[in-house]
């Protein structure tokens, strides 16, 4: 009898509250376009019912004939066993000890290529049993070709960064629904110097075919360790639109997104536009793509439903696939990116009267609304309020792997989180933040997820007052994380020549006391935010003069803004007016 393991058997006290995580925004940094040298990419895993938890599955070997069940990320249903590879690494969250790193985000697509009779992986077994097994991210596209190639693809489209310490690649993918097994896909390499991004729309249009020296196949899929290869597509990826009556026109004029995954109005303005406020923070002439992300997008010829896709179909005025940076990116620039909710545009929630009176840059769903009939929408900024957790993965070449991958991690709403570093290497997940401590409708004291809620939750109430408090408190702890990393990695880097083993164990040790340390402020502060802003008040604690027993604190009652107020009375009339002397 081979031995059966359970694949993601960590995860499955969660995974059935886990819906699909189909509000995601990622941002992919080549090394070029980094201050530090560094690749980095981004992920907020965007899902009103996620519980934001850190993932982890150990290095191990398993002998020839172990299988593995897979189920699927979003539901936790059993979906069939694949077999298991002889070795597997560290992986912590979503990143592994080699500084390979996957984020994704869901475009869905076609409708007729979603779900697969048979299919065994799903978009997130793909991410996480890829990280096991992969040493690069060109091994990564090779794993991630291979599996659903052999296990069929379970879920709809989907686009991947992936990256290691030196490149940067973005994949979309999507299945073939009920018309065949696996996926079609092109995956392609982010030229050094630029950035690129995606946020549930497909990004990649036209590409270089195999013809072209940088280009193959995957009939070809070996070729892809070698030197200049910056393209590879499923080899079926045009003739399989084509057979099925998806496409009609020149192969070299194939654009992946505009037949399989088509810009619509919520593509472009619930989905392109977060990818346009990173790319306008560090490259000029964004402007012009300003009235696509609003939702205007052009065509040379509308497409008819039921007919083939053509060339003339595609939208003529989309936003590039990367931009050259300009303005090179730290790992807190990259922080900042995530916590981005409009502002400096027309679209700025805060500024509205959906905002309140005290400027909420936030709406509560649905994201779409009527009145008399006519639709509307609410904004789909970055930053959102059901974010399970997000990460800024970080990995640098110049040191050894088990020192140089740090996925800056945290949970909730990434305007109000702290990112935190862990290292990949890491062998303990930290208690407060750990697969089983607490879930979606089970409380824990000791949960990390449970306490940033509370706080961010509470400042929703009176934004403009009191989201600042938790912005000084995140920036002060962020910052002395990124301060500190030069003197842990030279720490680390020490003992490694030495033994890697305690390397690995100082960095789990300084792992685990930086989520400590961040979950025992925010412990506090919610104590501290709590007392301060209570029944509309804002109250700040005074020392006890000589002689005196106690001492209130200083009261401030700061109302509502004269706008507000003026608004209530454009409102209301004489309804409240005073008449007489008021005491």
């Amino acid at each position: 009898m081979r031995k059966i393991i359970s694949f993601i058997a960590v995860l499955t006290l969660i995974l059935s509250v886990h819906n699909s995580a189909n509000a995601c925004t990622n941002y992919l940094i080549t090394k070029g376009a980094s201050v530090d040298g560094s690749t980095m990419i981004s992920y907020a895993a965007d899902s009103h019912v996620l519980y934001g938890e850190l993932y982890h599955w150990p290095a191990g070997t398993w002998p020839e004939g172990t299988m593995m069940d897979v189920y699927e990320w979003d539901t936790g249903k059993f979906l069939g066993q694949i077999e298991q590879a002889p070795v597997t690494y560290n992986v912590v969250g979503n990143m592994n000890e080699h500084q390979v790193a996957i984020g994704e985000t869901t475009y869905g697509g076609l409708d007729t290529l979603a779900k697969q009779s048979g299919a065994i992986v799903d978009y997130g077994s793909l991410i996480y049993i890829t990280l096991q097994r992969a040493k690069s991210a060109r091994e990564a596209i090779k794993i991630m070709h291979e599996l659903v190639s052999r296990y069929g693809y379970y879920s709809s489209g989907e686009s991947f960064s992936i990256s290691d310490k030196n490149e940067v690649w973005i994949m979309d993918l999507i299945g073939k629904g009920e018309l065949g097994k696996g996926a079609v896909w092109v995956a392609r390499l982010i030229p050094d110097g630029y950035v690129s991004g995606h946020a549930n729309q497909a990004r990649i249009t036209t590409f270089p075919l195999e013809k072209e020296k940088n280009s193959i196949s995957s009939k070809n899929i070996d070729k892809i360790f070698d030197e200049g290869i910056e393209c590879v597509y499923a080899e079926d990826v045009i003739s399989f639109a084509k057979e099925h009556g998806l496409y009609k026109g020149k192969d070299k004029d194939f654009s992946f997104s505009d037949v399989y995954a088509p810009v619509g109005f919520g593509g472009a303005r619930f989905c392109e536009i977060r990818v346009w406020t990173m790319f306008n923070k560090v490259a000029p002439g964004m402007d012009k793509y300003w009235d696509y992300v609003k939702g205007d997008i052009t065509h040379p010829k509308p497409h008819k439903k039921g007919e083939p896709v053509t060339p003339e179909n595609y939208a003529s005025n989309r936003m590039p696939l990367w931009v050259k940076a300009e303005k090179k990116v730290s790992v807190q620039d990259m922080m900042g990116f995530m916590r981005d909710h409009l502002e400096g545009t027309e679209l700025d929630m805060s500024q509205d009267v959906g905002a309140g009176p005290f400027g909420l840059p936030y709406r509560w769903r649905p994201l779409t609304w009527k009145v008399d009939g006519v639709a509307y929408c609410n904004e789909r900024a970055t930053a959102t309020q059901q974010t399970g957790f997000s990460f800024v993965a970080q990995s640098r070449s110049w040191l050894p792997d088990a020192i140089g991958g740090i996925i800056w991690w945290g949970v909730d709403d990434a305007s109000g989180t702290v990112y935190m570093p862990m290292y990949a290497s890491i062998t303990t997940i930290p208690h407060n933040f750990a697969v089983g401590n607490g879930g979606m409708m089970e409380w824990s004291e000791t949960s990390g997820f449970w306490i940033f809620n509370q706080v961010q939750n509470f400042a929703y109430t009176r934004y403009s007052l009191i989201h600042p408090d938790v912005e000084a408190a995140q920036q002060k702890l962020e910052s002395e994380f990124v301060d500190f990393t030069p003197a842990v990695d030279a720490g680390a880097l020490a003992m490694y020549e030495q033994d890697k083993d305690k390397a690995v164990a100082y960095l789990t040790d300084y792992s685990n006391s930086a989520a400590e340390k961040t979950f025992k402020t925010w412990k506090n502060l919610y104590a501290q935010l709590f007392m301060k802003f209570m029944d509309g008040n804002v109250k700040t604690k005074k020392e006890i003069p000589e002689g005196y027993k106690y001492v209130n604190p200083d009261l401030k009652q700061p109302g509502y803004s004269p706008e507000k107020y003026r608004l209530i009375i454009e409102e209301t009339g004489d309804k409240f007016k005073v008449k007489g002397s008021a005491h």
